[in-house]
């Protein structure tokens, strides 16, 4: 009857557990789960006088799921108890490390370290411009900084909760007599410390290339940095961080039209909804209006600046058409 009656609490448990999970879209399988069973040799603890820590990952990193977290553990001291880890660690965990957001200060180096530190904005990180070899942390990867705000890629929102950011010194922009936005470039010095410490992110927490983000991409209406001189090519081919179109896929897209056939299609509200749909399945939270009205022009604009720097007007001409075409067909939405 004892046995019994355990297994009908344990039942209950389980089931109740799962009742809190979100419900598995029809169609997509669970993804492969790595257990960490006493079959399964389980990552080792580094320990030292200021605590212990994990120095390693294990999971399946194009899942970016089920992974144990590099870093610190924290772990409860309560009084007269001894907290132990012998079901250490549990299989249902994940990263809270799910995206990597840049960043300009529109700041100088000194009120960049003030602001960041001492005011009601933070990032993980800051990287001055400066010629030496210093990158200063200011929040704990494992915590949130508050540096993304009001913002949403894809099927996430608020991405404080799943972001590290990293806020690069830079006067941000001026706006000449036509009314264009001219912005400060970065220094060389600026670009080797922003690749070293998001390679260094993105191997460890395995972000994939679509969640390396502009902070202007995930709050296109609020924000403009960092801005079109930010070398998201360069970081895409010189590091593999984030993402960048092939280009012969691109000229594929570009032959099949020309700026007279789209200057036609532009007053098409079919054609405008067919757009906004492209640039809400890439990831930007973009409401599909059937107008170019100015948040679609925000984010045409921001979607310029990260992959067309040559133009970001925000207005939609042939290429930036291609190069959507290429990068939705190269990086399609899972």
């Amino acid at each position: 009857m004892r046995n019994s009656l355990y297994f009908i609490a344990l039942s209950f448990i389980l089931l109740s557990c799962a009742s809190n999970k979100p419900a598995q879209k029809a169609g997509i399988k669970p993804a492969n789960l790595v257990r960490t069973t006493s079959s399964t040799v389980k990552p080792p603890i580094k320990h030292d006088v200021q605590g212990d820590y994990y120095t390693v990952n294990i999971a399946d990193g194009s899942k970016n799921d089920n992974t144990v977290s590099y870093g610190s553990i924290v772990t409860a001291k309560p009084e007269k108890y001894k907290v132990v880890r012998t079901f250490f660690p549990a299989l249902a965990q994940n990263f809270r490390q799910k995206y990597l957001i840049f960043h300009y200060t529109a700041l100088d180096n000194d009120k960049s370290a003030t602001v960041l530190s001492q005011k009601e904005v933070s990032a993980h990180y800051l990287v001055n411009d400066k010629d030496d070899k210093e990158i200063y942390q200011l929040v704990d990867e494992n915590k949130r900084a508050y540096h993304a705000g009001i913002s949403a890629w894809r099927n996430d929102k608020n991405l404080n909760d799943t972001s590290i950011g990293i806020e690069i010194v830079n006067l941000g922009y001026t706006v000449d007599a036509s009314g264009k936005k001219i912005f400060a470039p970065f220094s060389d010095d600026q670009i080797k410390k922003v690749a070293a410490l998001a390679k260094d992110i993105v191997n460890r927490y395995m972000i994939p290339p679509t969640n390396v983000l502009a902070h202007s991409d995930i709050a296109p209406s609020r924000k403009q940095d960092p801005g079109p001189n930010f070398p998201w090519k360069k970081l895409y081919d010189q590091y593999q961080i984030g993402m960048w179109y092939d280009e012969a896929t691109k000229q594929s897209f570009l032959s099949a039209t020309t700026p007279e056939v789209l200057s036609t299609q532009m007053t098409d509200i079919n054609f405008i909804f067919k757009v906004q749909n492209f640039l809400h399945s890439f990831g930007y939270d973009l409401a599909l209006s059937g107008s170019w009205d100015a948040p679609t022009q925000r984010t045409l604009e921001a979607f310029q600046c990260h992959f067309r720097p040559e133009k970001y007007d925000g207005v939609l001409d042939v290429e930036t058409l291609a190069i959507l075409q290429a990068l939705l067909q190269k990086y399609s939405a899972k």
